[in-house]
């Protein structure tokens, strides 16, 4: 059975970073962030449904790498993300985003904190809000009962720190 590991919380707090780390710490696959690709090829400002079709993307992304994991699969960001990203940019969420929140569930999520410095970038649009979102965020995971730790660290510590959560919840030895 493979397990899938949810790397997600608010903007530039390392989340590609640390999925790319992991994978590469037990040679398995991750998945990268659907929106980044999709946003890029834009010709225009994006727009709820676009939302939808990220998610759609990511997931499929994420079913594509399953077939190639062997015992874990790192995915940067998830449904969660899409959802509290509909409810903060239009006030309301998508009904199949909402659906899949609740239904497409992680073995674990790693909850990356704020606490590094915001790299600016032209697809981020809260740098004064990250601290508001990881509040959501740890609202959203509590909520639904989802298992998750928040993961704090500069570069090799935030690693380790991932790690160790890994361990200590029995993911991976």
């Amino acid at each position: 059975m493979i397990r899938r590991i949810s790397i997600t919380g608010p903007e530039s707090t390392g989340k590609s970073w640390l999925a790319e780390k992991l994978a590469g710490h037990f040679d398995e696959p991750w998945v990268p962030e659907f929106s980044r690709s999709y946003l890029q090829k834009l010709d225009r400002p994006y727009e709820f449904s676009d939302i939808a079709g990220i998610a759609e993307g990511q997931y499929a992304s994420e079913n594509s790498k399953a077939e190639i994991a062997r015992r874990f699969l790192f995915c940067d960001t998830d449904f969660l993300v899409c959802h509290i990203w509909c409810r903060v940019k239009y006030g309301k969420s998508h009904p199949w985003i909402e659906q899949m929140v609740n239904r497409h569930r992680y073995n674990h999520y790693l909850l990356c904190n704020t606490d590094l410095p915001w790299e600016a970038d032209p697809l981020r649009e809260h740098p004064h809000f990250r601290e508001k979102l990881l509040e959501i965020y740890i609202e959203a995971l509590t909520d639904r009962k989802l298992p998750f730790t928040l993961v704090s660290g500069v570069g090799e510590a935030r690693l380790a720190m991932a790690l160790d959560a890994l361990k200590q919840v029995n993911i991976c030895p």
